[in-house]
């Protein structure tokens, strides 16, 4: 098979942005959640919702990307495309996250102090292969199966998606892959209204009726995880090959105010009536999510600046998300040192974080990532 390194097709700018918006939603929400006195409560109630919106992306964009190239591409091409895109960013976001570990000991991390230099960097090694390390090897205090960055939990999935698009599901047929769009629907259906078929769901309180979970080696959060991944991947995928879109006006700004109103949206129906919580849920997931999908990819940006924005939300999205837990660390540091901090120094801090985060991104994105990528094709592909 010909291993030449088959030139990118063009990008819809306006998905570019509504990515970049989503990843900041991201960083908002767990910057708020450092200070929220609990789920229901928090501010940016649902920004944990981006990640599926991400899932729901990345089906598109692979289908679209990838569908029609099978007769010029091996298996081997694929993941070594995949591989180039997504693990120097991954290895990048966890030695940062790295650089903070020991200086991050406190309540919030309770296993920091405890742990052995030479035990931390087997667990750094570990994580840059994006391998998933079991609770037992913990040294954070989270369970999380990264324990030094966090959020490459959603890119371990991602990485079994592509796994499974290039093995099986390129192969079917519309109607197939419709069929497994209402199946992985029914999940999510079973997941937000808190139907427990398996037993999974019986220990959650504050969690219940959402899509919550996904972070963890047990059997039910591996059960949330995959949830949360197949059907919005599904369903990216079954919109890029219906190729029917929506065109409006102003695309970009509508999506992005639709995503930043269901990501911030209060907890509903509170800790009384969680079911509504759970319909909405449903309905974001479901509806709404491919909704954007079909007006992003119909729609087109006429003003130069709008332009501009998109792609350079579009290049610090992953950048940034894939980072900006460095700068969570730090606040739930000085959080846990400093209680009684006044609201005003709090906000000046996030938003000094915030910016800083955006920088960061920005400066690993021109000075690390694409130098890394572009030397990896030279060496991999003619």
């Amino acid at each position: 098979m010909n291993q030449t390194y088959l030139a990118s097709k063009p990008r819809y700018e306006i998905l570019d942005g509504l990515r970049g918006v989503a990843a900041i939603m991201v960083v908002l929400f767990h910057m708020f959640e450092c200070y929220s006195p609990g789920v229901t409560e928090q501010i940016i109630n649902h920004g944990y919702l981006s990640v599926d919106f991400f899932f729901a992306l990345s089906g598109f964009v692979v289908a679209y990307a990838y569908d029609d190239r099978w007769n010029k591409m091996s298996l081997g091409s694929f993941f070594k495309r995949r591989f180039i895109r997504l693990h120097p960013m991954a290895i990048f976001g966890t030695l940062l996250c790295a650089c903070f570990f020991y200086l991050n000991a406190g309540p919030s991390y309770s296993l920091i102090e405890e742990t052995p230099w030479q035990i931390f960097l087997l667990i750094l090694l570990w994580c840059f292969t994006l391998i998933p390390v079991p609770p037992a090897l913990d040294i954070r205090g989270w369970g999380c199966t990264n324990p030094i960055n966090d959020p490459t939990w959603t890119l371990q999935l991602e990485y079994i998606a592509n796994i499974i698009y290039a093995l099986v599901l390129r192969r079917l047929s519309k109607m197939t892959l419709a069929i497994c769009c209402l199946i992985a629907a029914f999940f999510t259906v079973t997941l937000t209204m808190n139907i427990d078929l398996f037993g999974f769901l019986a220990t959650r309180s504050e969690t219940a009726y959402t899509v919550i979970g996904g972070w963890t080696l047990t059997a039910p959060q591996i059960f949330i995880g995959f949830v949360r991944l197949a059907c919005p991947f599904l369903m990216g995928m079954m919109v890029a090959r219906i190729g029917r879109f929506i065109k409006i006006n102003n695309g970009f700004i509508w999506c992005s105010l639709l995503i930043v109103v269901m990501t911030a949206l209060p907890r509903i129906g509170g800790t009384t009536h969680m079911w509504m919580n759970g319909l909405y849920e449903t309905v974001v997931i479901l509806l709404l999510f491919p909704l954007i999908l079909v007006i992003g990819a119909g729609s087109e940006i006429k003003h130069k600046g709008l332009q501009k924005l998109c792609i350079f939300l579009g290049e610090i999205s992953y950048p940034l998300y894939i980072t900006h837990f460095a700068f969570v660390y730090m606040l739930w540091n000085f959080k846990d040192h400093h209680p009684n901090t006044p609201t005003s120094t709090v906000v000046c801090l996030c938003i000094g974080l915030f910016i800083a985060a955006i920088w960061t991104a920005y400066s690993a994105l021109k000075l690390y990532d694409i130098p890394i990528r572009e030397w990896l094709k030279k060496r991999w592909f003619k």
